[in-house]
């Protein structure tokens, strides 16, 4: 779906069979967010959604920013910049893209604008330190976790085709469920799989294999109803695999995406373990922080924002 890169939204349906219609990229045009732009594109291509990128100028910070370059005071001149940019990024993918460029605190218009044109999916990317070489989850990201009602795609790896291996995790709680049934929605033709934690036995204790017999616990009692009351149709929920750990999810999470080689990892905002707690503490967000693969975080319906 090719079309020009506008500033103007449009009134097409919010979603449609059942992904999202419109995926609005936060943005500030620079190299550092090539691969959210990348993996934006990719789903809005493979959706036919209508892609929206917003940026939202808060004043010039560092010279390797695209709106930095073209600030001078002039609004007029650095939206042509910037649509200029963007037109060359998306156009050859066949994507439709709106620009919106505002000013004021990022968290706040992102938030407000995802709402305003009924975005189904929020995309942004990892800050990365140069002095320690590996990425860290910036303030803007962990606001717009807990305040965004859409879903939030947190983008790591470069983009080298469609996910493939999609698992959400899960302490079985009804905001699991909700990430569980997004996911389903979103990925209809990708491999699914759940990754449930239990505690590690005490403090400190060194995370351990679980035994054959608290997985078939597991297996038949609470992830046969977790699954049961998912939208989920009877040949994904046959299709669907558990991987059961215990100890610290972060640590666990991360191992099991590098040993199966998952690309994606949905979680929810809120748990009733503790294991994925609320978004507005730092156990969740240091599972965001030590993810190797992309994360998308989903909202379960009428959550607390903070």
């Amino acid at each position: 779906m090719t079309g020009p890169v506008t500033d103007a939204a449009t009134t097409a349906p919010p979603t449609r069979d059942g992904v999202p219609a419109r995926v609005l990229l936060a943005s500030d045009l620079s190299a550092r967010c090539d691969r959210a732009l990348d993996r934006a594109a990719q789903l809005a291509g493979a959706w036919g959604s209508e892609l929206h990128v917003i940026s939202v100028v808060e004043g010039p910070r560092s010279p390797d920013q695209a709106l930095a370059w073209a600030w001078r005071g002039d609004d007029e001149a650095a939206l042509r910049h910037a649509r200029r940019e963007l037109h060359a990024d998306v156009a050859p993918l066949g994507v439709r893209g709106v620009l919106v460029v505002v000013h004021g605190d990022a968290a706040q218009r992102i938030v407000e604008h995802a709402e305003q044109a009924r975005c189904g999916l929020v995309v942004v990317g990892m800050a990365r330190s140069e002095t320690f070489g590996r990425f860290l989850l910036g303030g803007t990201v962990a606001r717009l976790a807990r305040t965004l009602a859409s879903p939030l795609l947190v983008v790591r790896r470069r983009v080298r085709g469609p996910y493939r291996r999609v698992v959400v995790a899960t302490d079985f709680s009804e905001s699991s469920r909700h990430a569980l049934d997004a996911a389903a929605r979103c990925f209809a033709h990708v491999e699914l799989g759940l990754y449930h934690a239990l505690p590690a036995r005490g403090l400190g204790a060194v995370e351990a294999p679980v035994d054959d017999e608290t997985r078939r616990r597991i297996e038949d009692g609470e992830a046969r109803a977790f699954v049961g009351a998912s939208s989920l149709d009877a040949a994904r929920r046959d299709g669907l695999r558990l991987s059961v750990g215990r100890g610290a999810l972060d640590s666990l999470l991360a191992q099991h995406v590098r040993d199966h080689d998952v690309d994606l990892v949905v979680i929810g905002t809120q748990g009733r373990s503790g294991l994925l707690g609320a978004l507005l503490g730092s156990s969740a967000e240091r599972v965001l922080d030590r993810l190797p693969c992309d994360t998308m975080v989903v909202r379960a319906p009428g959550g607390a924002s903070g």
